[in-house]
């Protein structure tokens, strides 16, 4: 009996280690690649080439970034705390991995298929501000200290807009579990029904990453580099990685709650004969994107406008969008998606 159970809980072990690295290898393979993917696409809109020459079309050039990044010269300020300066790129990039163990590629297709998957993603999201804010401190630089300071305002304001809108989908599916509210859209994606709310989310996301308009976390005209200042070498390409591993994992989070994960966006032919993760995939690419014309479109926001919009706009809209959801399906009696209430 124990020989058996030791050989089962080997078995579970070898299975959850292969499913990890199911995910984390493509995954990785993916933060890479859409470094190059956002080059190309910033050079098509601005009328250059990008990069054209490590390699077929570029394809090379994130290579020869991570060996470039590799051996260079770590350079640590002189009074840094040296612990917490190396620590906080490590907690940043590997949050923004962790959260991939319960986004499900296909029906049932998750590292983890919690019941409160959506709560994990939210929790592992807010978490990750610590790396950011950790990183300002220990560089004791002004600049960083700045930068961390206002990543951690805007996460915190758009996080609580996020909350609701997430919340909003919630009470349409009645469910916390990713696979359930993708199987809640098999006959309307919830971007129709609810575009108002998709938009403030995709907005939210983008402040959620410190991307563009609301970079102020890095503000290159006036805090040089922002938080990572400091950083350099690999402890700098963790940081980088972070940032578009968070931008892919957002991109997941709004193709699960509003656009059907991997569901086809016609349920018959030819639309089902491409298996469910390609579907995932093309609406995460067509994601990063949106994430990428919106950084080449649009010039950066003043902080004030920054935090008008979250409080002001998106916070308010966001609850009274939430209590008429609310007060419709008490109203009705039956769940939209969900069935009787």
């Amino acid at each position: 009996m124990e020989q058996f159970f030791y050989h089962t809980m080997v078995g579970s072990v070898l299975l959850i280690i292969l499913k990890t690295l199911a995910v984390l290898v493509p995954l990785l393979i993916g933060v890479a690649y859409l470094t190059w993917i956002e080059r190309k696409v910033l050079a098509a809109i601005m009328l250059r080439k990008g990069p054209n020459v490590v390699g077929p079309f570029g394809l090379l050039q994130p290579f020869a970034d991570a060996v470039k990044m590799i051996f260079k010269e770590t350079i640590i300020p002189a009074k840094a705390n040296r612990v917490i300066f190396f620590l906080a790129p490590v907690i940043g990039f590997t949050l923004s991995m962790a959260a991939w163990v319960v986004i499900p590629a296909n029906d049932g297709w998750a590292v983890a298929n919690l019941n409160i998957g959506v709560l994990y993603l939210l929790a592992v999201s807010s978490i990750s501000i610590y790396a950011t804010l950790l990183a300002g401190w220990a560089s004791n630089s002004k600049y960083s200290l700045l930068g961390a300071m206002r990543a951690t305002a805007q996460m915190i304001s758009y996080e609580v807009s996020m909350g609701l809108v997430i919340v909003s989908v919630l009470l349409l599916v009645g469910s916390a579990n990713l696979n359930d509210i993708v199987l809640a859209q098999r006959h309307i994606w919830f971007f129709l029904p609810m575009f108002p709310m998709f938009i403030i989310f995709f907005i939210s996301c983008l402040a959620e990453t410190n991307r563009p308009p609301f970079d102020f976390a890095v503000g290159e005209s006036e805090l040089v580099a922002g938080f990572f200042v400091e950083y350099s070498s690999m402890a700098f390409g963790l940081f980088f990685l972070a940032e578009y591993g968070n931008m892919i994992l957002m991109s997941a989070f709004i193709s699960i709650l509003f656009l059907g994960g991997w569901l086809p966006p016609i349920d018959c032919m030819p639309f089902t004969w491409i298996p469910g993760p390609f579907w995932l995939i093309i609406k995460i690419l067509f994601c990063l994107f949106c994430f990428i014309w919106v950084r080449s479109a649009f010039p950066r926001y003043r902080y004030d406008q920054l935090m008008r919009l979250g409080w002001k706009v998106f916070l308010p809209f966001s609850l009274v969008w939430v209590v008429l959801t609310a007060g419709f399906m008490m109203a009705t009696g039956i769940g939209i998606y969900g069935g009787a209430g």
